[in-house]
């Protein structure tokens, strides 16, 4: 038999358990009006602060414990009574032990408790259960088998309690990997085993290894605040030694070497050195080739990047990027088709997988790879690639073809994790987590 029983309690608000501390606003003021006799008010404005003053005073007024004389505060004699007494501080303590308040209303209406009704289910035998209960033969055979039980030889007259193995049973909560963490260390160790080795560099990149480096002019739609998140402080940093640079602002002023024309602007080394937020893991390539290669080259990172997008299933303003080139004689663009394939199939887990012209300043030609997504019945971007210009190799000291690309690794765990928006891959979804398949 279930009996409900349903009770108010109340509890603290953070203001009251400050109150309860502290003191109320009132009583801290009548403190002080109740030592001198009599108050002004610029005195309590400064004592207590204006805020709290303002609070005390109102709340001492309505309760009738002070009057105003030419801008004078001078306590009644309730006032002076509930200065010993302090009875809303009492009833705050009541709360705090559990209790019901006598001034419930006029705490609740000043915000320092709260109030909310609890149910309380009890069970108890009905008669006839009572009955049931008292013809119930204890059951004394054995459950788990001890030494002392082996030893007296008690087994054998006892006997042992049969176990039912088709009883649900609770389920077993393993500790594991968060699947996104796992997806992104899986796509590591599949990269390393292939032989590429991983670029490594820092969140907060120089506009010149995020953009000017990979030929991308300075007057580009990309770096604009609504496409680029870019430090306050410090706004601008230290650009790499002058060969580089030089080589580079002769690339974009006139082409330099590399026979092109550039983007023909008069190059300033202050916009290259300005600080934003890492928009493509493709400055880490930048930084690889300048530092030096030693063909053939295979190299990889997976590469945390923020973009001011508008957040949706298929976006994230903070994501990561799997990005990656290699570099040695005689590479093609068949060659570039053949890693966007492995994406697709391998780490993405896609079949229905298609190769589109695309557009990159750094990259000639250019595709984009799309997969189609069942869930959202629409094709899903999941990165672009190409050839690095003569543009971006020369300047950096390269003379080889250099293939690229960058995945939106994120899109990849969608797909393979059977998600349909990419906020899933973050989510705190307890229930989620606990039955996301665990894989190699």
């Amino acid at each position: 038999m279930l009996r409900d029983t349903t009770r108010t309690r109340y509890v603290l608000t953070p203001r009251g358990e400050e109150a309860l501390r502290d003191g109320l606003p009132e009583d801290l003021l009548l403190e002080r009006i109740c030592r001198t006799g009599e108050l002004p008010i610029g005195q309590a404005l400064e004592a207590l602060g204006r805020d709290l003053a303002v609070i005390a005073v109102g709340q001492a007024k309505a309760q009738g414990l002070l009057k105003i004389e030419n801008g004078i505060l001078i306590p009644t004699e309730q006032g002076k009574q509930a200065r010993s007494e302090r009875p809303l501080h009492s009833q705050l303590e009541e709360v705090r032990k559990g209790g019901e308040p006598g001034a419930a209303e006029i705490l609740l209406k000043r915000g320092l408790i709260e109030r909310s009704l609890v149910t309380e289910r009890v069970a108890s035998l009905t008669p006839e259960g009572t009955a049931a209960s008292s013809r119930i033969a204890a059951d004394d055979r054995i459950v788990d088998l001890d030494p002392e039980t082996l030893r007296t030889g008690a087994w054998k007259e006892r006997g042992f309690k049969p176990f039912d193995v088709k009883a649900p049973a609770p389920a077993a909560r393993f500790a594991k990997k968060q699947p996104y963490r796992r997806f992104l260390d899986m796509t590591r160790r599949k990269l390393v085993s292939m032989g590429f080795m991983e670029m490594t560099g820092p969140l907060v990149e120089l506009a010149f290894w995020n953009f000017d480096a990979l030929f991308q002019a300075q007057n580009h739609p990309a770096r604009e605040i609504h496409d680029t998140f870019r430090i306050r402080n410090p706004s601008h940093g230290s650009l790499p030694r002058a060969g580089f640079v030089k080589k580079v602002r002769m690339t974009h002023e006139n082409g330099w070497t590399t026979g092109s024309t550039g983007w023909r602007y008069s190059w300033s080394s202050r916009e290259a050195s300005r600080l934003v937020g890492r928009t493509q893991g493709t400055a880490l390539s930048a930084r690889t080739l300048a530092g030096g290669i030693d063909p053939p080259a295979k190299y990889f990172s997976i590469a945390r990047v923020f973009r001011p997008d508008v957040l949706d299933r298929n976006h994230l303003i903070e994501f990561n990027q799997c990005e990656g080139i290699i570099a040695d004689e005689g590479l093609t663009f068949r060659h570039l088709l053949g890693i966007l394939e492995m994406f697709a199939v391998e780490i993405a887990h896609e079949s229905k997988y298609a190769f589109v012209p695309s557009y990159y300043p750094f990259t000639e030609p250019s595709v984009d790879l799309l997969a189609y997504s069942e869930k959202q019945g629409q094709w899903v971007e999941l990165g672009g690639a190409g050839i690095f210009r003569d543009e971006v190799t020369k300047p950096l000291g390269v003379n080889i073809p250099v293939i690229a690309w960058g995945m939106g690794v994120d899109r990849l765990a969608m797909f393979s994790l059977g998600l349909d928006d990419i906020r899933e891959l973050f989510s705190h979804n307890l229930e989620w987590l606990r039955n996301s398949r665990v894989v190699p």
